[in-house]
């Protein structure tokens, strides 16, 4: 078994030791439901990052190494088109017309080079952009995501600190009185049956 294959089994099964209990009715707090959320959260995500990560680095390092490819290829026409230049100037030193032609031909493909590598980098600042706007989407949902989870924690605090100021000590009294009564006549039933 290769590292990341035990490292993936090892954060799928980690959720399922962090919530074994000991036999008790699950009655957990608020906090405890946050934390394994919280740890499920950290397990899904850093789990996806592990395993994603060689991928897109060989993903963008292939498409870099493409991208120098074509730069070489480029200027490595152009070397040739000068060396063509090169060889006409020697051989037709007093052919005017066909050092001409000659030098037409190198500017075209030349200027077919340039075009070439100009569509190449310009498809190149698009995916970048593309890239980018994605990851812009993506920090922007992310960042609304937290802002909703503060806001939701901020209002359950506040409607606590409410509901604590509005309970006086003698409705808290009532509160408990009528709970043990509750308590003692679901106690009668059961005793009953």
């Amino acid at each position: 078994m290769t590292t990341r294959a035990r490292a993936a089994a090892v954060l799928l099964v980690l959720p399922l030791f962090l919530f074994l209990s000991s036999g008790e009715p699950a009655h957990g707090s608020a906090a405890v439901d946050f934390l394994g959320k919280t740890v499920n959260f950290l397990v899904l995500f850093g789990g996806l990052a592990f395993l994603l990560r060689k991928p897109l680095l060989a993903m963008f390092d292939k498409r870099a190494l493409d991208v120098r490819e074509a730069i070489r290829l480029a200027e490595e026409g152009k070397a040739e088109a000068g060396e063509k230049l090169r060889e006409a100037d020697a051989k037709m030193s007093g052919l005017e017309e066909e050092i001409r032609r000659m030098m037409d031909t190198a500017d075209a493909v030349a200027e077919r080079e340039k075009e070439r590598i100009a569509g190449l980098a310009a498809e190149e600042v698009q995916r970048i952009k593309r890239f980018t706007q994605e990851e812009i989407d993506r920090l922007t949902k992310t960042g609304l995501q937290d802002l909703k989870a503060y806001t939701a924690e901020k209002a359950t605090a506040a409607a606590l600190e409410r509901i604590r100021r509005k309970l006086t000590p003698a409705d808290q009294t009532a509160l408990i009185d009528k709970s043990i009564e509750r308590l003692s006549a679901f106690h009668e039933k059961s005793g009953a049956c």
